[in-house]
């Protein structure tokens, strides 16, 4: 078990990261230009309401008091009161996180079921139409825009065959996952783009490695050989990959929820963004930071646990 002594020291390594990304968002959500208070009150607001507003939110204050408040207010579990909508940002969220988080696992569990086929026929086909006409697909997959994609899938999908909704989220369980199936495509199918080149090449180094050859001269068949040995070593890269571009998937739920009317964080984080709500979008830029640094510690855990060789 001493592989994993990581697991007690990396959380403190951590800190440090969340800390830096509570600063930047701090700081550069209070650098757009405009003013919460008039915007909530609109144009013909009179001075001493627009000063009623702001004393009332701390927004009179200097930035290094705010950040303090923010700072004490989140030591207690507390992340403020939303300019807009007039209740706490965590009740906010807990109403809009469902959306998000299959949005999120769904892309994952379809990206997967996407990539793993994929990339191993062009590993099995190393050379050969096929293996060309896969790169050829997942290399014209990186430059595809998500939004664009999504108003494409829409078109194709929704308009044209009326196989799924166009937007919304639905009111029972089996409806949200019939809404949620674009979106979820959308996300996996950009990502898939990526993960399915790094499978691929893990897998031929892997068909090429010691170990699989010493398997071929015991006389295990080539299909054996590939789902014992060359599957599970290659996929050590891959969830390492996976585990980065998630990030990357967080910040594209923004666009993706935008396109689909998903009411989920991403669309509430625009909003926020757009009316100044300053408590809404650090709570939600927070959790993503905190969401995306656990998947990644996740993903070194998961990976120690695959492969014995792997220290942290």
């Amino acid at each position: 078990m001493h592989r994993f002594r990581f697991v007690l020291w990396r959380p403190l390594q951590l800190l440090p990261v969340l800390f830096g990304i509570s600063v930047i968002t701090f700081v550069l959500i209070r650098s757009i230009p405009g003013d919460p208070a008039r915007l909530l009150l609109g144009t013909r607001a009179t001075p001493t309401a627009l000063a009623k507003i702001r004393a009332q939110y701390g927004l009179d204050e200097p930035l290094w008091t705010q950040y303090l408040y923010f700072l004490q207010n989140l030591s207690q579990g507390e992340m403020g009161r939303s300019i807009v909508f007039k209740i706490g940002v965590l009740d906010l969220m807990a109403n809009r996180i469902l959306p998000t988080v299959l949005l999120v696992v769904g892309s994952v569990i379809l990206s997967l079921l996407i990539t793993v086929p994929l990339a191993s026929l062009a590993a099995r086909h190393r050379g050969r139409p096929l293996d060309h006409a896969i790169r050829l697909v997942s290399t014209a997959g990186l430059g595809l825009p998500a939004f664009w994609l999504g108003i494409m899938l829409i078109i194709l999908l929704s308009v044209n065959l009326g196989l799924f909704p166009v937007a919304g989220f639905g009111d029972t369980w089996l409806d949200r996952l019939h809404h949620m199936v674009l979106p979820c495509l959308t996300v996996a199918l950009a990502l898939s783009a990526v993960l399915t080149r790094n499978l691929r090449a893990s897998m031929i180094a892997e068909m090429a490695s010691d170990q699989a050859t010493a398997a071929r001269a015991r006389g295990l068949p080539e299909r054996v050989i590939f789902r014992r040995h060359v599957l599970p070593n290659s996929l050590v890269p891959t969830i390492n990959l996976l585990a980065v571009n998630i990030g990357w998937l967080i910040g594209g739920s923004v666009v993706v929820e935008t396109v689909f009317s998903l009411p989920g964080l991403g669309q509430l984080l625009v909003r926020g963004i757009f009316a100044r709500d300053y408590m809404v979008v650090q709570a939600i830029a927070m959790a993503f930071a905190v969401a995306t640094v656990l998947i990644n510690f996740l993903a070194d855990v998961l990976t120690v646990a695959i492969d014995p060789r792997i220290r942290l």
